[in-house]
């Protein structure tokens, strides 16, 4: 899982306190197998993201679904981020598995910086997605308000502040020294800042997608209506999907997460009187849902536009390999720009 909890097992722990020796559950054959197994699933759900998809028939009409057209590459690169942190996870636990002696302990400190780099990069690549995931709400919201986009700038945001937070929280919970619950050490003062850099961006993100997307979901009625000058049941139906897929992302975002910030909390409030069967089952749910989201992301941000596809493997003919990258529909567009939308890239940027 992606979690400060963990970060904290890496640390040396000369008192085995009750509540710091609960943290030994991460030792487990069994809590390793189920990261492993889930990471796994993770890693096939961000390959499927992945891999080029081609239309089998066009569309029946220019009325084209939100959820096909816009923020291909958002998507590819978040994909590539959760392909990383599921390998990360995926990785750390099947070495903890098979050999014991990188599981941190008092007076190893090869076992110290394998816990180290393995949660820094878990913490960093997990990070990330959550911003892509608020960079894709965001330029939902500008291709609505008929705003330019610059996507280097969704890469300087996503990429540079996982770095700098998980750096900073990492390097106050691990430098000068090693036991990070000492009491000596100001232990709280050096383990709240990395639960902050970790939690902060996740609740950023449950608070902010919803309310973006809401927003959105307002205007998609009135952009149909400005564009097409009337409704249909074939618009309304294609207005109903665009919702229920915003809600979807929403949705898929609360469950991989949720059961992280309710462990912070219970840390937090309840640690000397610490409910350890509560906390033992939010890890194992975190461990299943964590890496999960990859393959939910797969489900979530797939095109629903009802039109039949297969995968393009590099195997297959080159002959119907002009896969659409670049689809409009005007529910975006006006007629003006829909006919001049061979200039447009997939996230509104005009093309060189």
């Amino acid at each position: 899982m992606a979690d400060p909890t963990i970060q904290t097992f890496c640390c040396h722990r000369s008192n085995r306190t009750d509540e710091v020796g609960l943290l030994y559950e991460f030792n487990s054959p069994t809590y390793n197998t189920v990261c492993a197994v889930s990471s796994a699933i993770g890693v096939c759900g961000a390959i499927y993201q992945l891999l080029p998809r081609q239309e089998l028939q066009k569309a029946s009409s220019r009325w084209v679904p939100f959820t096909i057209t816009r923020g291909r590459r958002i998507i590819m690169w978040l994909a590539v981020a959760d392909l990383l942190a599921s390998l990360g996870v995926f990785v750390r636990s099947l070495l903890w598995i098979n050999n014991q002696t990188l599981i941190p302990s008092v007076g190893s400190d090869s076992s110290l910086i394998f816990c180290f780099l393995t949660s820094a990069w878990i913490e960093y690549f997990y990070m990330c997605t959550w911003l892509w995931t608020l960079c894709y709400a965001i330029d939902v919201r500008q291709v609505y308000k008929e705003r330019s986009c610059n996507l280097w700038l969704y890469h300087l945001f996503a990429w540079s502040v996982p770095a700098a937070l998980t750096s900073t929280g990492l390097s106050i919970l691990y430098v000068p020294k090693e036991n990070c619950h000492s009491l000596e050490s100001n232990a709280y003062l050096r383990i709240l800042p990395n639960y902050c850099a970790t939690y902060l961006p996740i609740a950023a993100v449950m608070i902010v997608n919803p309310i973006l997307y809401a927003a959105t979901s307002k205007d998609v009625t009135m952009q149909a209506a400005r564009v097409l000058g009337q409704i249909t049941s074939r618009e309304r139906s294609y207005v109903g999907a665009v919702r229920f897929k915003f809600f979807a992302i929403n949705a898929a975002f609360y469950v991989c997460w949720l059961p992280n910030l309710i462990n912070g909390l219970l840390l937090w409030t309840l640690w000397f009187n610490l409910p350890v069967h509560v906390l033992t089952g939010l890890w194992y749910i975190m461990a299943v849902t964590n890496p999960m989201q990859a393959l939910l992301n797969s489900l979530v941000y797939r095109r629903w536009n009802g039109q039949p596809q297969r995968l393009r493997l590099p195997c297959r003919s080159q002959e119907a390999a002009d896969v659409s990258l670049n689809e409009e529909t005007p529910l975006l567009l006006s007629p003006e720009s829909f006919r001049s939308s061979k200039n447009t890239s997939i996230n509104g940027c005009t093309a060189t």
